[in-house]
């Protein structure tokens, strides 16, 4: 794992971590979605402030994430939803127990190796790029096409007939594929 900057590879290192400890205990590992699986995907050419995690087990998740180091932010003007490891300044924040309220195909996720830390499971290249669009056609984040465009150029060889299916999804049918080219 190079290439990143270091924050984040060191925080993608705490999240195979936490996701070891919770399949040592016999639970479903939790999965990268958001802008810390498009900064993996883009090489950390997109970067994030937080990593959004979906597992259907918030606080056994929590806990491990307490007993390696992160601390809810408190104080005035700190968000409370999620977890900060203050080593990292890198945000973890539960944001749902499904990836993408189920649409996605589980069979897609993507396992990255992190070394003795072990396994993050990540969101698929195709899924996120899904995601960024139905984000950019709520009207709330019009800045998410130019991301899902840039993982569209950076991966050619994706799945794009699964890909044009989850984008229709996604976005209420408004936008596909050829929404995606330059």
């Amino acid at each position: 794992m190079t290439g990143y900057r270091p924050e984040y590879e060191a925080a993608l290192r705490l999240f195979a971590k936490v996701s070891k400890a919770m399949e040592a205990k016999g639970l479903r590992p939790p999965i990268l979605v958001g802008g810390a699986a498009v900064e993996l995907y883009s090489g950390s050419a997109v970067t994030t402030g937080d990593f959004d995690i979906v597992t259907p087990r918030q606080s056994e998740f929590e806990a491990l994430l307490r007993e390696h180091g992160f601390v809810r932010p408190s104080g005035p003007g700190m968000a409370t939803r999620g977890w900060i490891h203050p080593e990292l300044g890198l945000g973890f924040e539960v944001v749902g127990s499904t990836v993408l309220d189920g649409n996605s195909d589980a069979n897609r996720l993507q396992l990255i190796g992190a070394g003795e830390d072990g396994v993050a499971h990540v969101i698929s290249v195709e899924d996120i790029i899904a995601d960024r669009m139905g984000q950019f056609a709520s009207g709330t984040a019009r800045e998410m096409r130019e991301q899902a465009q840039k993982l569209f150029a950076l991966y050619p060889d994706a799945d794009k007939v699964y890909m044009e299916k989850r984008i229709r999804q996604e976005t209420d049918g408004e936008y596909g594929v050829e929404n995606l080219e330059k």
